[in-house]
């Protein structure tokens, strides 16, 4: 029985019947994971980088497309030692080798606080795939951590799954929706059946859902006056290679992220490869070929 599944592997660290459920429904939930004691370190550190407290160095902070005054996400925080205790830390880590094997690399890791929408709905994130940022494969050796801060409801803009998309092992063409404003880099997929099945993950403080790279997922808007704060990180096996994504339905936001890097840093001549291979830092074990 336990030969047929192909997701995961025998660590220890998890029951069987949860790594039957993440193999054929794309995603598991480990209630109160994090303590509140570290939730709230993480939740004070991008309170300050915000005010301008901390100087955010090799960070990334974006701001609403809408709302310019309302930061809602702080990207690449596996550089700051503050945010790195949260990428390093061994409960998660226990966890995430049982997906990736004992070698880890963190390769994109962010705080995310989702603001009160204005009423543009900018603070929706469509249904969209993760592996179509990441020029790494085998797909089955990456996962996500998404760790709630702070309660996260139908509300304030809770994730939302398709169990059991990633059984389709296709990856969508994405693009940003036609019909709402988005936020920079918030691509959704463009052709999806109205009859797919979507469950609200309505979690608590410290509670952390770990997903695959191709279940389908998003975020709804945030219609309270609260924001919902989470920290993430995407981890892939360092046996991991990089890939050609040229001439793929990945091709878009090879272009987009690398015109953004040129804009940033002029004068600086990167792959998309060796711009995953800049963000990428060692987890956990050795680093081999990420």
């Amino acid at each position: 029985m336990e030969q047929n599944l192909i997701l995961t592997r025998d660590t220890g660290r998890l029951t069987l019947d949860q790594r039957r459920f993440y193999e054929t429904s794309g995603y598991l939930v480990i209630p109160k994971l994090v303590p509140q004691e570290a939730l709230d370190k993480f939740s004070q550190r991008f309170d300050d980088i915000v005010a301008g407290k901390v100087e955010h160095g090799m960070m990334t902070v974006m701001k609403d497309v809408v709302d310019r005054s309302s930061v809602n996400k702080i990207q690449d925080i596996n550089h700051d030692e503050v945010f790195r205790s949260y990428i390093e830390d061994n409960k998660l880590l226990n966890i995430v080798e049982c997906f990736t094997g004992a070698n880890i690399m963190a390769i994109h890791s962010m705080l995310i606080a989702k603001p009160p929408d204005v009423g543009a709905g900018s603070t929706r994130h469509p249904p969209h795939q993760d592996l179509y940022y990441f020029p790494i494969r085998p797909e089955n050796r990456i996962v996500a951590t998404w760790t709630a801060i702070e309660p996260c409801d139908t509300k304030n803009g809770c994730l939302f799954v398709a169990p059991g998309s990633h059984l389709q092992r296709k990856l969508y063409p994405h693009g940003y929706p036609l019909d709402q404003i988005a936020n920079k880099m918030y691509f959704g997929i463009q052709d999806l059946s109205e009859s797919i099945g979507w469950i609200d993950l309505e979690m608590e403080a410290g509670d952390t859902v770990f997903f695959h790279p191709l279940l389908i997922h998003g975020s709804g808007v945030n219609k309270s006056n609260r924001t919902r704060k989470a920290i993430s990180c995407h981890y892939a096996a360092a046996e991991c290679n990089y890939i050609e994504v040229t001439g793929t339905v990945q091709e878009k936001i090879e272009k987009e992220v690398l015109e953004i890097t040129a804009r940033r840093y002029p004068g600086l001549q990167l792959s998309y490869q060796d711009y995953w291979r800049f963000k990428s830092t060692i987890a956990r074990g050795l680093k081999c070929n990420l």
